[in-house]
């Protein structure tokens, strides 16, 4: 398991979801959603600055049947941005399928409609990425899914 907090992200075209677990716990919580745009990495280096992660995990939007689309392709990118922005703390992708969709029924159930979900979505939808890779790194005794750069591996 990574040595210390964790952050997940949400990376999308409009608004990227932050979520983080602190060190030694397996449990994920919301930060904030950060607007997608010029200034999205100077935000997101800050963050990992104040939170100093031992592993930052960016959920890969694949397709269905497991494959990279334009989607998976465009966050592939931002990440591999943001993994030369914080070296040497690793980003690692990990699969996002569904999650924005399990996030959105959490948050119905929990009583919050389509349109007072809009500003939290997205951290609900990294806290769910963040989740699962935490499970995966108690499950499986290492860090979740793979590098973000290829010279990592």
């Amino acid at each position: 398991m990574a040595d210390g907090p964790r952050l997940g992200i949400d990376w999308g075209k409009a608004r990227i979801g932050v979520a983080a677990a602190n060190r030694g716990t397996s449990f994920a919580y919301p930060v904030e959603t950060v607007p997608a745009g010029p200034t999205e990495l100077d935000r997101l280096g800050a963050l990992v600055a104040e939170y100093e992660p031992g592993v930052v995990y960016v959920g890969l939007p694949l397709t269905l049947a497991g494959g990279r689309a334009l989607a998976a392709e465009f966050v592939a990118a931002k990440a591999a941005a943001l993994a030369t922005l914080i070296a040497p703390v690793p980003v690692r992708l990990v699969d996002e399928r569904m999650s924005t969709v399990t996030a959105s029924r959490s948050l119905g159930a929990a009583g919050r409609r389509a349109k007072q979900q809009r500003g939290i979505i997205d951290q609900a939808a990294a806290v769910e990425i963040l989740q699962r890779a935490l499970d995966a790194e108690e499950r499986d005794g290492g860090p979740a899914g793979e590098p973000a750069l290829k010279e990592d591996a």
